[in-house]
């Protein structure tokens, strides 16, 4: 167990990297505009649940393995970034009459669940950040290192729940009180899909492989 010096520091530290709005949280934004407050939520759960399969990584040393392979990190890169481009195209593609105050008609949330995760794990930055980032924090001379990464991953993943819960009730109240507005609506699809494009293309150009 971490000395509760070390936990508030990583307290400190992990709140300040999960207000700053990252890729997890533009997409969380742009499912929240696009369908309401309750996707966003949801779309935000299946993230956070995603974040536990990298802590999980990064404590037993699956990050290690990822990261010493090139080809298998690139593969995974590839992979996360085709999926995002699709949901991207997939919505820009969609078209439903622009009415306002009509109710948003959207995906399940099983649906939207299954694609926050999909969305994350699919994500090799985000096991890297975990590989680099938590074992900052671990004091060798006391328990295990594989109990405090998976401690401190697990205090992350409960401060970055609050911070991307709240974006998701922000982002849906906006665009709630959008959603009478007649060009916002027919403006609407084309903000989601080109942030899920956007964000794939980035997965896909930015850095190589080990940046």
């Amino acid at each position: 167990m971490p000395e509760l010096s070390t936990l508030l520091i990583f307290a400190a530290a992990s709140f300040a990297i999960a207000i700053v709005p990252g890729p997890a949280v533009l997409y969380i934004v742009a499912r929240s505009i696009n369908q309401g407050r309750l996707a966003g939520i949801v779309s935000m759960l299946g993230i956070e649940f995603a974040n536990f399969f990298h802590i999980a990584a990064a404590a037993f040393g699956l990050s290690a393995l990822l990261m010493s392979s090139a080809i298998a990190f690139s593969i995974i890169k590839y992979l996360g970034a085709a999926y995002l481009i699709y949901l991207g195209i997939r919505t820009l593609l969609t078209r439903e009459e622009v009415q306002p105050n009509r109710p948003v008609e959207s995906d399940s949330l099983k649906r939207i669940f299954f694609q926050g995760v999909v969305v994350n794990i699919l994500n090799p930055k985000v096991a890297l950040f975990y590989f680099a980032f938590l074992p900052q924090f671990v004091d060798r001379s006391q328990d295990s290192a594989v109990s405090q990464i998976l401690i401190l991953g697990c205090l992350f993943v409960a401060i970055a729940t609050v911070s991307d819960g709240l974006y998701a009730l922000i982002a849906g109240s906006i665009g709630q009180w959008l959603r009478g507005n007649l060009r916002f609506l027919r403006a609407q699809r084309y903000f989601s899909g080109s942030v899920y494009l956007g964000l794939g293309l980035t997965t896909a150009f930015a850095g190589s492989s080990k940046d």
